[in-house]
């Protein structure tokens, strides 16, 4: 087994959204918060080595969510790599909500929260959390049921038009939502579950 460490560009590139050219293997930060996705990293300063390391291997497109940690992962993006290199590509997610961490027992309570007032509070906070102009790409972390899917992808869709969001995406959903939500917003993107 080799010891070199993989060039992420052999994987490949496409374009989200049609105009953000990025490497098809990105890095998911859900980890970097505690155990069981909540609170600090067990060891900080790694948490900040590990982010840098993978920009310095190439990676250009790093995936995360104000729910892990709840926050903490944001605010060591930001810390690692603010000010951010150019052609990084930063992805986050909002819509879920915490009441502690995943422990052995079961999983930890993630509800979602598709209210629009609270979508545009979590892109606000998650904007200066990361010290962004604009969020490259915006997901929504679950659909809520309680919640007319007009009034949660419209909200996305309100932050795009003010220039806050550029591109919008879904996580979790069926191909019947994702028809839906196409309805009403550019969806570029759908990050569900898949593993072999």
């Amino acid at each position: 087994m080799s010891t070199e460490p993989f060039p992420v560009q052999q994987s490949g590139t496409f374009d989200l959204g049609g105009d953000l050219a990025v490497s098809r293997l990105g890095f998911g930060t859900m980890q970097l918060p505690g155990p069981g996705v909540w609170g600090p990293p067990r060891d900080h300063d790694e948490a900040i080595r590990v982010l840098r390391r993978a920009v310095e291997l190439g990676v250009d497109f790093i995936d995360t969510a104000d729910s892990y940690g709840p926050y903490v992962a944001e605010e060591l993006i930001a810390e690692a790599l603010y000010p951010y290199p150019e052609g990084l590509v930063i992805a986050t997610k909002a819509g879920l909500t915490r009441f502690g961490p995943v422990t052995r027992s079961g999983p930890s309570q993630w509800p979602p929260v598709g209210r629009p007032e609270y979508l545009r509070q979590e892109a606000e906070m998650s904007l200066r959390r990361m010290k962004l102009d604009r969020i490259d790409l915006f997901q929504l972390h679950r659909i809520d049921p309680k919640v007319p899917l007009e009034d949660q992808l419209g909200e996305l869709k309100r932050l795009q038009d003010e220039g806050k969001v550029r591109h919008i995406g879904l996580s979790g959903v069926s191909v019947d939502q994702l028809t839906a939500a196409q309805q009403i917003a550019a969806v570029v993107s759908v990050q569900n579950q898949f593993n072999l």
